[in-house]
């Protein structure tokens, strides 16, 4: 099958919507399904506001048209709500195409977080967006409740998982400093909440993985802490297996492939007992909620790392890259015979 997936999140951003349509590109590829992704280093592009590694693509309707029409997909998917995202779904209304959408993060909350707009203002948009979707694709049976009870009704599961011969236990001492070490990884920004997890009164040392708006005053707020930028995949592993716990203080994340990544390295997780943490860490004894932050990290601290890893390996991008192609939707090769004859 030839899917097209188009995307306004993309290199550079490094979260975990890049993620997962990296793993799932290659995992449908490995499949025999041909991908093409459309996503803003084709297009000008400028940087979101207060959000400068986001590139917002300007008047992208244009070559969006050529890109469907010459690529000729067997179904599209628009994996996000942005300028491309609006482009795909206008081309796709207007041609009768049918498509599937996905609901990556907790938009909303973002925006109230960041903005103050009111979370019904914001659902509205997301409801307009999503109706005409076949299929909307939500990561976590609690983020499909939660859609449902704002009125959606076509919301299907596609769930996560992680590349468990890059994140695996091993020996590293990459992070140098008091013991127990905790550690987040992530964007820093007011929406993850970063600063819950700073301002915790714990033993040993704390260290940030990551960048974002947030990250000069954190720094500047909470200077005892150790900071690292952006780093690679492998990086990573080292890191979070240098890691005592991970602490993951977000309580607006749809899953939180972190969370995954560090157990698979062996590294038990402190949470909140919210959405993202629950789905993940279930009743696994894998990690540990608790409305005080402190307390579950201090109860992670002991959990057998072995555990940590055996409930990591319940979570494979391969069933969850199979899952997302089951829900895709024929479009109809006629539309694409009008678009050619047309041009």
């Amino acid at each position: 099958m030839k899917i097209m997936i188009v995307t306004d999140a993309w290199e550079p951003q490094v979260n975990g919507v890049v993620r997962t349509l990296k793993n799932t590109t290659r995992e449908l590829s490995a499949l025999g399904h041909r991908v093409d992704l459309l996503t803003p280093l084709e297009f000008r592009t400028i940087a979101c506001p207060t959000y400068p590694e986001i590139r917002l693509s300007l008047l992208p309707k244009k070559r969006l048209r050529q890109r469907i029409g010459e690529f000729a997909p067997d179904a599209l998917h628009i994996a996000t709500e942005g300028p491309l995202g609006l482009a795909a779904r206008a081309y796709a209304i207007q041609h009768r195409l049918p498509f599937t959408t996905a609901y990556h993060t907790r938009f909303p909350e973002y925006v109230q977080a960041r903005f103050g707009i009111p979370l019904t203002a914001t659902y509205r948009f997301l409801h307009w967006f999503h109706r005409p979707s076949l299929a909307v694709m939500a990561p976590t049976p609690v983020v499909k409740t939660d859609l449902e009870k704002f009125g959606f009704t076509n919301v299907v599961l596609w769930t996560r998982g992680v590349d468990l011969d890059i994140f695996h236990p091993m020996e590293s001492k990459v992070l140098n400093s008091a013991r127990p070490i905790f550690l987040y990884v992530g964007r820093v920004a007011v929406e993850k909440n970063v600063e819950a997890f700073l301002k915790l009164d714990l033993p040993g040392s704390k260290w940030v993985a990551g960048e974002g708006p947030a990250l000069a005053e954190l720094k500047s707020r909470y200077p005892a802490a150790n900071y690292l930028g952006v780093l690679t995949q492998a990086e990573l592993a080292k890191v979070y297996a240098a890691a005592d716990v991970f602490v993951f203080p977000s309580r607006t994340d749809t899953f939180g492939l972190v969370l995954l990544e560090a157990l698979a390295c062996g590294t038990p997780v402190a949470a909140y007992p919210v959405t993202g943490p629950i789905d993940v860490l279930g009743d696994g004894g894998a990690g540990a909620m608790n409305e005080d932050l402190r307390d579950a990290c201090l109860e992670a601290l002991r959990i057998d790392r072995n555990h940590a890893r055996a409930w990591a390996e319940r979570f494979s991008w391969g069933a969850a890259s199979a899952q997302f192609a089951a829900h895709l939707k024929p479009l109809p090769r006629a539309a694409f015979r009008e678009e050619s004859a047309a041009a």
